[in-house]
């Protein structure tokens, strides 16, 4: 039985070092569990992408019976494991590609390409929470987004480097957010009219350096491809039209920019000396992804990845997929509710020492100390009814909404720290 224990607040020392540091790049990978995400009854959310297909393949099969048998047919095809919207989405455009006058899962072209278009449209009514009824959202429902929480530690932290936020998510919550804020940030899209991408922008880190990045790494809403100039486009996001950018799907050279473009700068990133990336609400489930990650890794010394991984209802083990990645590579740490591998080492979560009252205040924002061991389960608790303190407990940060509220803490903490010295001077 593994014996190795992490100290939880030892380890987050380090990481309000990075992040109040100047000389890191910092970085954040966003999947979908940031779009799941929620401070109060008010917060938007968008469904995760295996609660989404089960959705749109049962609500398509509704609309035509030989959409319903072909899409269990593309089903069992794929791994058990490997079927979501996009690689649904990337085997049927494989699929039109080949199909020529013939069949294939008895459909015809004209019915894979209604097929298709459904499907997108499904995708684009279920993520697009930005607008209700045509019109934007209105101000105090974005003002209880987490992503605009997120936006005001981006716009209140002092720092050399530009934030970098990567995401797999299509919808537009962070644009939400950054905008509610005023955050000036930089997509890949360059022009007003008719915006289009420019991966040259991409790859230099020297285009707008002050602005914060958001890469979308699968596509968003509103993406276009415009086959009289073969350019990917921006249009409004309420147009039919939306492109997915699948990890799987084989693209011809003009439409394969904006997703090798993207993965590229992933790598890039990681690759300067200093970088810091910290995921949250990633899966680790994308290869195309993790394999550039592990291969930026080897290339520099002082990069490290952070994977906060959220676990809380299905705990990892040491034989977890994710621990074999941490304990593969010495410059990926994986911090989940209960365990963390850090430096090759798989280990609980537990305090060496009991905090005071005030210090409790403090690890609360990451650490719930006691925390039952089963959600369903109460703390353990003495027959006077009294909690016992083992030092065990939760790591909450995997949580989107909880490392949110914690770096907006940490900012709230500066300021207290600077207005202190300011009094002493």
């Amino acid at each position: 039985m593994n014996q190795s224990k992490h100290d939880p607040s030892e380890y987050i020392r380090g990481i309000q070092q990075i992040l109040i540091s100047d000389k890191k790049k910092i970085g954040f990978l966003f999947g979908a569990g940031s779009s799941l995400a929620s401070k109060n009854d008010k917060s938007l959310t968008v469904p995760a992408i295996g609660k989404m297909t089960s959705e749109i393949v049962d609500e398509v099969g509704k609309v035509n019976p030989k959409f319903k048998t072909a899409l269990n047919e593309v089903k069992e095809e794929l791994e058990p494991d490997n079927f979501n919207i996009e690689t649904l989405l990337s085997k049927l455009e494989l699929k039109l590609d080949v199909i020529g006058k013939s069949t294939l899962n008895s459909l015809t072209k004209e019915e894979f390409i209604t097929l298709i278009s459904l499907i997108k449209k499904c995708v684009r009514e279920k993520v697009s929470v930005h607008s209700d009824k045509g019109q934007i959202v209105k101000k105090d429902i974005v003002s209880e987004l987490v992503q605009t929480d997120f936006a005001n530690w981006i716009g209140q932290a002092e720092r050399k480097f530009p934030i970098e936020i990567f995401t797999t998510n299509y919808d537009f919550l962070f644009e939400l957010g950054l905008e509610h804020k005023e955050v000036p940030y930089y997509d890949g899209f360059c022009g007003s009219l008719r915006a289009f991408f420019n991966p040259e922008s991409v790859e230099d880190f020297r285009f707008l350096p002050l602005q914060t990045k958001l890469w979308k790494m699968h596509g968003s809403l509103g993406w276009h491809f415009d086959k009289d100039t073969e350019k990917i486009l921006r249009v409004s996001p309420d147009d039919e039209d939306i492109l997915i950018y699948p990890s799987t799907l084989k693209y011809k050279d003009s439409k394969k920019q904006p997703y090798e473009s993207l993965l590229d700068r992933l790598s890039n990133f990681l690759k300067q000396d200093d970088a810091i990336l910290i995921t949250c609400g990633y899966s680790w489930g994308d290869e195309h992804i993790n394999s550039r990650l592990i291969s930026a890794l080897k290339t520099n010394t002082t990069s490290h990845v952070i994977g906060l991984f959220f676990d809380k209802f299905d705990r990892i083990n040491e034989d977890s997929k994710i621990s074999k990645i941490g304990l593969d590579n010495p410059k990926i740490s994986i911090y989940a509710s209960r365990n963390a591998v850090i430096g090759c080492s798989f280990g609980d979560w537990k305090l060496k020492s009991e905090p005071s009252k005030e210090d409790s205040v403090n690890i609360d924002l990451y650490f719930d100390e006691d925390a039952a061991i089963d959600p369903k389960d109460e703390k353990k608790t003495e027959a006077k009814g009294e909690e016992i303190w083992t030092g065990m407990g939760e790591f909450i940060l995997p949580d989107f909404s909880k490392l949110v509220k914690f770096l907006n803490a940490m900012v709230s903490d500066n300021e207290i720290k600077k207005l202190g010295a300011n009094v002493k001077k």
